[in-house]
């Protein structure tokens, strides 16, 4: 725009979206037509692009416009292109809003590997509101927009523009937003309707919006569990993730034991000897490394399923409420609800062919579950580094959760309830394990996103809780 436009022609210019490398990345182009990405201190290869890629950089630090990205012109826009399809495929790009004055409305950072920005069309008469799962909070000195069902967070960059969408607690009609002197734009809106953080609804009250985002699954889902589980888990947001010292230097961290109260002490009589149990309990360690020459076998995996996961029996209640019945299994879960199902990544199994399966604990049989062998190695592989290992486990377990199963009758309690059942579920795990010579690892980390790809379910109607490594381990 020429210094000398007349003000009204600037007021008249359409919001810009642009793509441009994240804070939290670095590139470097080198002599060889490298391009390489350095993300918190690791570098990471991009491939050689050529030339035209690199005096692409320089662009992507102020900002390409998504319109030019979307285009076909000439190669070395098709060689910037590849440059920033791949940087988006691993999160790195950031996209920023601006204004019809250029103003910054707002910057969108990814949470998933795979975002891209579309701005969905929007008619006068939609009627939009924000999701409950919505929340907008303070970040540093930033004010940003989150939702545990985005795949990408907003950074508002105006109290107007948060003022503005603070507005969409209640149901408005677009017509009637524009006539307000904070009117956000149609492009920020209809990107946040893509994102799942506005919704297009026709009911007026909070109980009938919360049937209208989405279906049932959905509706059992109180904010805070949605929440907890989606930044808990990876694959749903973009923060440091698992053992990363984040306050070493900072703050002293707390001594192994606790310090004793004060006070005189009551010694305790000696234990009784040990039973076979306590002594179990004793020898149980996390297994982290396998042997890769004398795998678990069918036979074995068949054993312990049955002793840890089985279901044993089954009953309703008459009297009762009608919840959908009741088992019992080998361990203790909330109300008896047994809402947690077992996935099985087989590496190497004796017996039982490399591949990805569900456990039927009802009929004690596996199923197996078509997926990609790109998507199973990359379960497998993700489970070393958890681990602390640079080797796959032979199997590795994914407990899942049927949200539903506690949700439909426990409020408020309803996440953790389901994350204390994986803890006694882990424990039987590796009790018997131990007991049968076998070796196991709990793991702490889960990824929402590709479980979802891999078995087709909804996020919020099954997901992943917890896994567990399982093999023959290495005798020391």
């Amino acid at each position: 725009m020429a210094a000398g436009a007349p003000k009204k022609a600037r007021r008249s210019a359409k919001p810009a979206l642009t793509a441009r490398l994240g804070a939290r990345a670095s590139l470097e182009a080198r002599a060889t037509g490298e391009i390489v990405a350095t993300i918190q201190g690791y570098a990471m290869s991009l491939g050689s692009l050529g030339t035209a890629a690199a005096d692409g950089l320089k662009k992507l630090r102020a900002g390409l416009p998504i319109a030019d990205l979307d285009s076909d012109s000439r190669a070395g826009d098709r060689e910037t292109r590849l440059l920033v399809a791949r940087l988006a495929n691993l999160g790195l790009l950031e996209f920023r809003l601006g204004g019809a004055e250029g103003e910054e409305l707002a910057v969108i950072e990814p949470q998933t590997r795979d975002y891209w920005p579309r701005t969905l069309e929007l008619k006068d008469d939609d009627r939009l509101v924000l999701s409950r799962f919505a929340y907008l909070r303070r970040r540093g000195v930033d004010m940003v927009l989150e939702s545990p069902r985005a795949a990408a967070l907003f950074r508002i960059c105006s109290p107007e523009t948060a003022a503005a969408l603070a507005a969409l607690a209640r149901p408005r009609q677009v017509k009637e937003l524009r006539r307000q002197n904070r009117f956000p734009g149609l492009a920020l809106l209809g990107l946040l309707l893509d994102c799942q953080m506005l919704f297009k609804t026709d009911a007026a009250d909070g109980a009938a919006l919360r049937r209208a985002e989405g279906d049932d699954q959905l509706v059992l889902w109180d904010f805070h569990d949605l929440l907890f589980h989606a930044r808990s888990t990876e694959g749903r947001h973009a923060n440091l993730l698992g053992g990363v010292y984040p306050h070493a230097g900072a703050i002293a961290p707390l001594p192994a034991v606790r310090p004793s109260w004060p006070g005189k002490k009551l010694d305790l009589p000696p234990p009784q000897a040990l039973s076979h149990f306590a002594e179990l309990l004793r020898r149980r360690r996390s297994v982290r490394e396998f042997d890769e020459r004398d795998p678990i076998t069918l036979d074995e995996l068949s054993t312990l399923l049955d002793r840890t996961a089985r279901v044993l029996a089954r009953w309703s209640d008459p009297v009762d409420i009608d919840d959908g019945g009741h088992t019992s299994r080998p361990y203790p879960t909330a109300g008896a609800a047994y809402e947690l199902e077992l996935y099985l990544a087989v590496a190497r199994c004796e017996g039982l062919k490399r591949g990805f399966y569900h456990y039927d604990a009802g009929a004690h049989a596996l199923a197996p579950i078509d997926v990609q062998p790109g998507d199973l190695e990359t379960m497998l592989i993700g489970a070393a580094p958890a681990m602390g290992v640079a080797v796959a486990p032979q199997i590795l377990v994914t407990i899942s959760a049927r949200f539903g199963r506690i949700s439909w009758k426990y409020s408020s309690i309803a996440y953790s309830l389901i994350l204390k059942d994986v803890g006694a579920l882990s424990q039987t795990f590796y009790l018997a394990a131990t007991d049968m010579g076998l070796g196991g690892c709990a793991i702490g980390i889960t990824n929402l996103d590709i479980f979802a790809r891999v078995t087709g379910l909804e996020l919020h109607a099954e997901g992943p809780v917890g896994q567990f490594a399982l093999g023959r381990g290495l005798k020391s």
